[in-house]
């Protein structure tokens, strides 16, 4: 069906288990989702405020078959077709991350096929080449997640370079934190901003931490520290009220590095990944704040934004091209040095 004998990139099944969420997907030419299954264990979680380690892990050893199974089903191949895998080697939880960088090191072991090994968040820094108008290099990239919070200037689908990282909680997890302390449940992040919505984002002052020392880097410890200062001396505050006014905090720090960072750089095109990106406030700030100060911005679709395998295809897929491969004797890594490089 697929030509592949000359492209390594042509077409790429990717694999992704670095937190909670079980993936698998194909994709040709590094731009053509052809299937992303994704088994999420939001559920088995849900009773304990945030992921558990140890059960994310062994539904990942439960998920991960029939999920490749069904995403080769959907895009109407088999393993012989391939012309590449991509996995997810790190960062991420390291227990969850062996289920599926093992697994897919065996299968290039006994299958012949080349193999890479992906960044998580250079994943979802290359989702942006999935849409049918993507970003043009070089481009800036505030990367938000929940473990994981970064500006990058990418200046290609295999080379990218980090500006400012977070020095302590990351956005999302600030989001979930919050959430917890409010006795919203988890995911906070989602709930936060549906009630976010109904509220009043000036009704009360939190702060907006490291704007005026002149460093990319962020900090979100001391506003989720002030936000439980807050709940103890204010029993009778707004729910809706707190979701919007925490939440402006974090959408106002966010973006006043990142159009800091524009200036330093004089990139005029910039754009949004990781999975607190499909915060709908986030988006709108950034959306009006870029076109305000004459800068193009491209906003990822919040399917892309989450974690899936089609954005670790679609990295892998470059890597392919550009010759690298994965030593079977490499191993899985849960956190990276500042740079952002893997282990071969």
């Amino acid at each position: 069906m697929f030509d592949v004998s000359h492209d390594p990139g042509r077409l790429v099944l990717g694999i992704e288990s670095s937190c909670d969420e079980t993936a698998a997907s194909v994709v040709a030419g590094g731009r053509q989702v052809l299937s992303s299954v994704i088994a999420s264990q939001v559920k088995d979680h849900a009773p304990y405020g945030g992921v558990v380690p140890e059960l994310a892990s062994r539904r990942h050893l439960q998920n991960l078959l029939p999920t490749v199974q069904l995403a080769l089903r959907q895009a109407a191949v088999s393993l012989e077709d391939l012309s590449g895998i991509a996995v997810t080697q790190g960062p991420g939880l390291l227990g969850a991350l062996l289920v599926g960088f093992s697994w897919a090191k065996a299968v290039a072991w006994a299958s012949g096929k080349p193999i890479v090994g992906v960044s998580h968040l250079e994943g979802h820094l290359c989702a942006l080449n999935l849409e049918d108008s993507p970003p043009p290099y070089p481009h800036l990239a505030l990367l938000v997640s929940g473990g994981h919070t970064s500006i990058y200037v990418v200046e290609s689908a295999v080379a990218c370079r980090e500006m400012g990282r977070t020095v302590d909680d990351a956005a999302g997890e600030a989001f979930d934190k919050v959430a917890k302390m409010l006795g919203l449940g988890y995911p906070g992040g989602i709930a936060i901003d549906k009630l976010a919505k109904s509220g009043n984002k000036r009704a009360y002052s939190f702060p907006r931490p490291r704007l005026r020392d002149g460093s990319l880097d962020f900090s979100f410890s001391g506003l989720k520290t002030a936000l439980w200062q807050f709940c103890q001396t204010t029993p009778d505050y707004n729910v809706e009220d707190v979701c919007a006014s925490f939440q402006e905090a974090v959408v106002d720090t966010l973006c006043a590095k990142m159009f800091l960072a524009a200036r330093a750089t004089g990139i005029k095109h910039l754009t949004l990944a990781g999975g607190v990106a499909c915060n709908s406030r986030l988006r709108e700030a950034f959306m009006q704040e870029g076109l305000k100060r004459g800068l193009q911005v491209t906003l990822p679709a919040p399917s892309l934004c989450t974690d899936n395998a089609a954005m670790i295809a679609a990295a892998g897929a470059a890597r392919l091209r550009a010759g690298q491969r994965l030593s079977l004797t490499a191993d899985a890594v849960s956190r990276l040095k500042r740079g952002g490089a893997l282990p071969a």
